[in-house]
């Protein structure tokens, strides 16, 4: 059972230096679409429940949730093939998910357990998988390193793209720049994709930014601006997006208009610098659960008992996780100096062999 081909965005996409547009319909079928709710809920729920262990204080150090956001992560990977690659920054749990890290994974890596998808050495913003590079924790730096990717793939003959993730907070740094001039005079395969959620940090954009239509910021390198709260406009965007990459065209920009429901970390309470009714407006009237829910029933391709399940399969999911990740051993102090040096190498730093046997202080 399919929902047919309907208006997708509440806001139509705008176009920088593009000639043609997504399409303004698509079509989802019944699985797709139960699929995208159970797993922007998935996303939703760890990232409560990070939340919740943040103020048990079981999960300690940078630690920046990405609910509000679910659409943009999971909209991207369901258009784009598991042999591209990823990058993006610190908010970063959602995507590392959606690149296929399980929940306990994620979850263990926060509370610093072996179990983690970085064996609890990284944190929350250092998360890596399968053609995925991470959260990266220096403000724009994983920009250029997404072009980098792009390049070895263009350089190996890969018909492969990397999509390099930021947020507008990050959008003036000039390292950014760069890497759009590079990437468009090697006609890299590159999808900088800007998650503009209002707030760099506690600064709204209008004060951050002389010029906000950050689609267009790649100058001569296309753009357009989507709807990142409705995750089919997303995930239609993306898919015209690598097919103009595929095709040799070079890079492209989206930028993806977003909202963030907590703060900018776990030490921001999010509301000094906006308030809790402009909060509670976005909630009400684009969660992009809720517009999936309500596109879901209002179509007759399921119902609201149905989703009802899910939603208690996912808390079940989320609990038995995160009973893991806080019974999980801590990785044993042996384990400090490993995954700092390539295996095999033999030589020492001043007088210290990483590999040799430390002893508890």
């Amino acid at each position: 059972m399919f929902l047919p081909g309907r208006p997708l965005a509440r806001r139509p996409c705008l176009l920088h230096g593009l000639e043609s547009a997504p399409p303004i319909s698509a079509s989802m079928s019944r699985e797709d679409g139960l699929l995208y709710y159970k797993q922007m809920q998935t996303i939703r729920r760890m990232e409560l429940k990070a939340d919740q262990l943040y103020k048990q204080k079981v999960i300690r150090g940078f630690c920046h949730l990405y609910d509000g956001q679910e659409a943009c992560g999971v909209g991207i990977e369901n258009a784009i093939k598991p042999t591209d690659h990823l990058i993006t920054a610190y908010r970063v749990h959602g995507i590392a998910y959606m690149r296929g890290i399980p929940v306990k994974s994620i979850l263990s890596e926060l509370t610093g357990r072996q179990g983690g998808c970085a064996k609890g050495k990284g944190g929350s913003m250092h998360m890596y998988g399968q053609n995925f590079y991470g959260g990266n924790g220096i403000v724009g730096a994983q920009v250029p390193l997404g072009a980098g990717v792009a390049f070895a793939q263009k350089y190996q003959g890969f018909d492969s793209l990397c999509v390099a993730m930021y947020g507008d907070g990050a959008a003036n740094q000039g390292q950014i720049f760069e890497a759009f001039n590079m990437s468009y005079l090697w006609s890299l395969p590159c999808l900088f994709v800007c998650e503009n959620n209002q707030y760099g940090m506690g600064t709204a954009v209008e004060r951050a930014s002389a010029n906000i239509d950050y689609y267009q910021r790649g100058d001569y390198i296309p753009g357009i601006k989507v709807d990142g709260m409705d995750v089919l406009c997303v995930r239609e965007a993306t898919k015209f997006a690598a097919d103009y990459i595929r095709s040799g065209k070079g890079p492209m920009l989206m930028e993806l208009e977003t909202y963030r429901y907590h703060g900018h970390s776990m030490s921001d309470p999010g509301i000094s610098y906006r308030t809790r009714e402009e909060i509670k407006e976005v909630r009400s009237k684009s969660d992009p659960i809720s517009l999936l829910r309500d596109r879901l029933v209002g179509s007759g391709l399921s119902s609201v008992e149905e989703l009802k399940e899910i939603d208690v399969e996912v808390r079940r999911e989320i609990e038995e996780a995160s009973q893991f990740a806080t019974s999980d051993p801590e990785p044993p102090l042996s384990d400090l100096t490993t995954h700092i040096y390539q295996t095999g190498l033999n030589s020492r730093i001043r007088g210290i062999t990483p590999w040799q046997q430390l002893a508890a202080a």
